[in-house]
């Protein structure tokens, strides 16, 4: 009868170690990218567009803005950003010009600049990166994100990629 009872405790026993030992297995994390911090990298402003140079892109008939990118400014940096300028324009003709960013994972923005009637550029009063989940204003740079420069929150290979895309106005791996 000892027997029995020295056994049933000794399997208690590891029962509950080994129930232990489960419950305390740590979950997998990327140790190589554990810690890291995003750092951006240092924009360069582009020459100013040639606006004969531009890609049109739809954004639907949310707007009645046209919206254009010029081609010479884009740009993929190390940091996981897609920056380009970005022209639109409105019914009645009214133009604006910006440098833009877009970080495809977190889908957000950045203004880099402004650009002038005198073809220069001038810093913006704000220059923050904001999210595209929620503000309405951001109709073409919300388009770029989802449709054209990052699906599925990937940002494109390369900037002839990104051309390619933008002249056919929705890149491959989006299903309408």
């Amino acid at each position: 009868m000892n027997n029995k009872r020295l056994i049933t405790w000794i399997l208690l026993t590891v029962l509950l170690l080994l129930l232990i030992a489960c419950a305390a297995k740590k979950e997998f994390k990327d140790e190589f990218d554990a810690g890291k911090t995003w750092v951006e990298q240092l924009a360069q402003l582009p020459d100013f567009p040639d606006l004969r140079n531009l890609i049109k892109f739809d954004v639907g008939s949310i707007t009645d803005y046209s919206h254009a990118i010029d081609p010479d400014s884009i740009s993929i940096g190390q940091d996981g950003v897609i920056r380009f300028t970005l022209v639109t324009r409105s019914s009645t003709g009214v133009m604006n010009i910006s440098y833009e960013g877009i970080r495809c994972t977190t889908n957000e923005r950045k203004l880099y600049a402004i650009g002038r009637d005198d073809h220069t550029w001038s810093e913006p009063r704000v220059s923050d990166w904001q999210s595209l989940d929620f503000v309405r204003q951001f109709y073409a740079q919300r388009e770029l994100s989802k449709n054209l420069f990052c699906p599925h929150k990937q940002i494109v290979n390369s900037r002839e990629e990104a051309i390619r895309v933008l002249r056919k106005g929705i890149h491959p791996d989006i299903y309408r």
